[in-house]
């Protein structure tokens, strides 16, 4: 019956006539089967843009059942359907694991083409991703897979986000890197793109100059404890209003610390200690340093008195 509706044109009512079959409760039909028709489920809703529906189905699925041999086919369609769900909710960091799952089947490990496909999206993603831990850690990882090495454009720019200097903007790559058809949203049909892929597409081409943006701010706070506006302005090669914006974005995020004193055009980095933070802290070093001169003078006279006999 969903064929028959689907093929008349009817996706939403495909979806409805799969959506009232629970097939996860049936004890009678393989591993396999299940999966297979609770994809077809999420094919038919994501088709049907019903996206809270989609979320609420894909979660029938338990990821480590896509990783049991004989699973790879379901496993990548399966991630494939997610990219649709998470590219609809900007969220760059799934995207980003969802293509990594895609590139660590064996099946696409096999296929180079395939690969480094997989591979880019990961990349791309991941430097559109909001900087945090999770991010951190995943790019860190990535960093050592020998594969990046077939990836000139993507070792470079990861390499560009972990190390601690400032990244020029625009990349050297990025041309090529927002090119891809899944940066721009493009189906494999020569039809234009549709007003939401656009819009998709001018979102992750600011969310690129942002995640940019946001990390000089970070390697700047680490070299500057204050700095003039206009200058930092000036290194970042932005304007004075758009600088202020985006400190003040990542300050209320909770991802800087910054207070900007306009009157004197300085931001400041670091919070200003109290006496007392300081007068603690020369005597916790006081008495580190005493701990040491002790000990030597310990080992001193040992060595003495063994030199001695």
């Amino acid at each position: 019956m969903a064929i028959l509706k689907e093929a008349a044109g009817d996706v939403a009512g495909a979806a409805d006539v799969l959506q009232e079959v629970h097939v996860e409760t049936y004890g009678s039909i393989s591993k396999r089967e299940k999966v297979e028709f609770i994809l077809e489920q999420m094919r038919l809703t994501l088709a049907k843009k019903d996206y809270v529906r989609a979320a609420i189905v894909s979660n029938k699925i338990q990821r480590k059942t896509l990783e049991e041999e004989g699973m790879t086919a379901e496993k990548i369609k399966f991630y494939t359907l997610l990219t649709q769900y998470h590219r609809h909710d900007k969220n760059a960091l799934e995207l980003a694991k969802d293509y990594h799952a895609i590139y660590s089947t064996n099946s696409v490990q096999e296929k180079e083409n395939e690969l480094k496909e997989a591979l880019t999206n990961t990349v791309v993603f991941l430097c559109l991703s909001e900087y945090g831990n999770e991010m951190k850690d995943m790019m860190e990882r990535i960093n050592l897979d020998t594969n990046l090495d077939k990836i000139p454009e993507c070792r470079e720019t990861i390499q560009s986000f972990l190390k601690k200097e400032i990244i020029h903007y625009p990349l050297p790559h990025q041309t090529a890197l927002e090119s891809l058809p899944t940066f721009n949203m493009e189906d494999d049909n020569t039809s234009p793109p549709s007003p939401l892929e656009s819009s998709l597409a001018s979102h992750w081409h600011t969310a690129f100059h942002t995640r940019i943006i946001q990390h000089n701010l970070r390697i700047s706070s680490v070299y500057y404890r204050r700095i003039h506006l206009s200058r930092l302005a000036q290194l970042l090669s932005l304007s004075r209003d758009d600088l202020e914006k985006h400190i003040s974005q990542m300050v209320s995020a909770g991802s800087l610390y910054a207070k900007i004193d306009r009157p004197k055009d300085i931001v400041r980095f670091k919070k200003e200690r109290k006496e007392e933070e300081i007068l603690s802290d020369w005597a916790a070093d006081i008495k580190s340093l005493l701990n040491l001169v002790e000990k030597t003078t310990y080992l001193i006279h040992k060595e003495n008195m063994v030199q001695g006999h």
